[in-house]
């Protein structure tokens, strides 16, 4: 299950927010930024939680505003009329760049930086997976059991209660069992997606 089937509903949630975009001139691109800005901020703050708890707290809204502004550029870019194929380069190269500070700084923040290492080549081979079924001809794959919308609404989750019960639970704490989620089921979904491609493929 993913929560990327919402995504219309989730679009129309954002709708007010592409209007105030419209009237202030603000381009997709910009928010495309400020989204990798504010991944960049939560991964920073996350590298702190082991000296300062609370931080993990910071780092959840910054992630909850990330997944925001990544709706919201691309359906400012449909409500322009100013979808590109650069556009649509630069968003999907500064996703995974925001994929890659927010785990890396989850790792630092708990000092399991084999944990961020298998959590990270998780993510990333699930986003490769997803988009390069279009680059043979299909249509872009968000299925899976983990997609994007589902580990920014687990780290934000996450790191609200990493904050709260900052203990080890059999070892780890929230932060480093959501690494093992992240490293296992990314894995497994990146699999998921390949074979769904691979089935769906034309028979030469």
């Amino acid at each position: 299950m993913t929560l990327d089937r919402f995504r219309p509903l989730a679009s129309r949630i954002v709708d007010p927010f592409v209007n105030v975009s419209v009237r202030v001139g603000v381009t997709p691109n910009a928010v495309s930024v400020g989204a990798f800005a504010l991944a960049l901020g939560a991964g920073v703050a996350f590298s702190f939680v082991d000296t300062a708890s609370w931080t993990a707290a910071v780092g959840a809204v910054l992630v909850f505003c990330n997944g925001l502004l990544d709706l919201l550029d691309g359906a400012l870019a449909r409500r322009l009329n100013a979808a590109s194929t650069a556009g649509d380069l630069i968003d999907h190269v500064l996703d995974r760049y925001a994929d890659i500070v927010v785990l890396v700084g989850l790792a630092v923040g708990i000092d399991r930086y084999g944990l961020g290492l298998a959590a990270v080549t998780g993510v990333l081979m699930t986003s490769y997976l997803g988009t390069q079924a279009q680059a043979v001809g299909l249509d872009r794959v968000y299925g899976g059991l983990l997609g994007r919308a589902d580990r920014l609404a687990l780290i934000g989750i996450g790191g609200v209660l990493g904050a709260i019960a900052p203990g080890r639970f059999y070892g780890l704490t929230v932060i480093g069992w959501l690494l093992v989620l992240f490293a296992v089921v990314g894995h497994f979904t990146a699999v998921q997606r390949f074979y769904h491609a691979l089935g769906a493929l034309p028979d030469d």
